[in-house]
């Protein structure tokens, strides 16, 4: 008993002074801490799906996705694998959410929890970190979305650009399809929101 308690400490001790090394072109991503909720200019409302954080990384026609601690999940979602590989761009890194939809239409994450591998997964992105080899993470969160916007502006369905409300949309364009669509998942409660700095580093 007590051999066996010795080598899981010995095997645990050596886990923490080596820990597991990334995976290249792996960039971590920010990660959100709960607040009271900010409002003003220097800040942007986005919609926050239940799924899988994801960074989505594509190098000529070569594709990885990544989870948030760096696991590989290329093999889980084709469709955002299809979706990436058809892009224009060279090379990217986009940060973004998978996300899997149930029959009723609204995001399900036991279903993109529990399946190994799903054809119907797709990224909703909400960050561009880098394209054709220029790393974008000192620009302008708002610049950073603006040319995610263009990037998948022909793309397939397997890509989605997440749109975001800022102080301006709250006050004055109450009409917009991003404004009509957050007011209606927030009313059937599927979704949750978050907050990002607009003129954030990554």
């Amino acid at each position: 008993m007590w051999t066996r308690l010795a080598a899981v400490a010995l095997l645990m001790k050596s886990a923490m002074s080596h820990p597991r090394a990334l995976p290249s072109g792996f960039i971590a991503p920010c990660l959100p801490s709960n607040a009271p909720t900010p409002s003003g200019r220097e800040w942007v409302h986005e919609i926050k799906f239940d799924g899988f954080r994801v960074i989505a990384r594509k190098k000529d026609k070569r594709v990885k996705l990544y989870s948030r601690p760096g696991n590989d999940l290329t093999d889980r979602f084709p469709l955002i694998v299809e979706a990436l590989a058809k892009l224009r761009s060279r090379s990217c890194i986009i940060d973004g959410e998978a996300v899997a939809c149930g029959d009723d239409g609204i995001p399900s994450f036991d279903r993109i929890r529990y399946r190994r591998h799903d054809a119907d997964v797709f990224l909703y992105a909400f960050d561009l970190i880098e394209l054709n080899g220029e790393d974008l993470r000192r620009d302008p969160l708002a610049v950073r979305k603006a040319t995610l916007a263009s990037v998948l502006a022909q793309a397939a369905s397997g890509l989605r650009f997440t749109e975001h409300l800022d102080e301006e949309d709250g006050r004055s364009c109450s009409h917009t399809p991003a404004s009509l669509a957050w007011k209606a998942l927030c009313r059937s409660g599927a979704t949750r929101s978050i907050v990002r700095v607009a003129h954030c580093i990554g």
